[in-house]
């Protein structure tokens, strides 16, 4: 099979690699039809994360079951599903209360699954882990939205679930990126009334703008604190969603949060100071961290399928698995917002 490898900084190349077959009774063998890069892949693309050149990238897809293991109940041969990016059991302490990202028995796609952008993908407990999508009709736009579920999507709910966001709540997103925009989506879903999109990217403005968000700060830094208090009329916001991964987006998020309210952290953490101290004394807390997607797919699928939300607009970029070098620059180029990638089709030819 075909499949997107890491070969080192700036570099990114599809290679053959033998396709995954059925290792354990729990497993599904699933094709992959469409996959995307996502933000934090660019941190190895960048060098700014370690990753081990040669190694299978990608963890964001969809697909279609062609095989599954002889334990596996819940997932038949044929079915489409989405897959979250993070494997689980969904019957460990952890997954029965909802932290499906922090499955005992999890785990990533890597070396022995074959990572999400590739033409198949090995996945380790099936019934736990993949999303059946009722139907089997789907339009470009829908299958789009469909794969935020794998990631940004639920991602940037999570933000707003870690936050606490309620009706009539004012929230600022900080990160303007697909995370961030769906943070938007999510903020405005849980009912708030003022979304402050933290962006200076007049495409990406607009398009929040269209998810829901009211306002726009271009600063950035102590300037982006002194705008948004300014347009709180210095109290701050009731919920922050970080939704970058940097020490300027934390802090940014510290300082505009209100005493009482709490940051909804989903970006991934790169040379982040947490100022404990700083937190301590405003009242301010942080929860977030890797989103739990497995638990959010069937609460977001149904407004997905619905057309009451369509995340899959954040993807401005379509190319084809062949193309995978652009998909990488255009977006660390922010010529790009997501790339998504189209692998094959979900009504393969006969």
């Amino acid at each position: 099979m075909r499949a997107a490898i890491f070969k080192g900084k700036d570099d990114i190349a599809i290679e053959d690699r033998p396709k995954p077959e059925i290792q354990k009774p729990t497993d599904a063998l699933v094709r992959v039809v469409r996959a995307c890069v996502c933000g934090s892949d660019l941190w190895y693309y960048r060098g700014i994360r370690e990753r081990q050149p040669g190694s299978p990238i990608g963890h964001e897809f969809i697909g279609v079951v062609e095989a599954v293991g002889d334990d596996v109940k819940n997932i038949q041969t044929g079915d489409f599903v989405i897959a979250p990016f993070l494997y689980s059991d969904g019957t460990c302490p952890h997954c029965q209360v909802g932290m499906t990202a922090n499955c005992a028995h999890g785990g990533g796609w890597n070396e022995t699954t074959g990572g999400g952008q590739g033409e198949y993908v090995r996945t380790p407990y099936a019934d736990g882990t993949l999303v059946k999508v009722p139907g089997s009709d789907f339009s470009e736009e829908m299958l789009a939205s469909l794969l935020t579920l794998s990631d940004v999507m639920c991602t940037g709910y999570h933000a707003a679930a870690s936050a606490g966001v309620e009706e009539s709540d004012t929230v600022a997103v900080v990160g303007d990126g697909a995370v961030g925009l769906c943070a938007v989506i999510a903020a405005k879903r849980l009912g708030a009334k003022r979304i402050i999109a933290l962006s200076r990217n007049p495409a990406r403005q607009k398009m929040a703008r269209e998810f829901g968000a009211t306002d726009i700060v271009e600063e950035r830094g102590d300037e982006a604190v002194e705008a948004v208090m300014k347009l709180t009329d210095g109290v701050g916001v009731d919920a922050a969603l970080e939704c970058v991964g940097t020490d300027q987006s934390m802090q940014t998020a510290i300082g505009i949060a209100r005493p009482g309210s709490i940051i909804g952290v989903v970006g991934l953490p790169t040379d982040v100071e947490m100022p404990f101290t700083k937190m301590f004394s405003k009242n301010v807390g942080e929860l977030g961290g890797p989103a739990p997607a497995r638990a959010y797919i069937p609460e977001l699928l149904d407004d997905v399928l619905s057309g009451k939300i369509n995340p899959g607009r954040v993807f401005d970029l379509t190319v084809d698995l062949d193309d995978i070098k652009e998909a990488y620059a255009a977006m660390d180029e922010r010529r790009a917002i997501k790339s998504l990638l189209r692998v094959s089709e979900l009504k393969e030819q006969a």
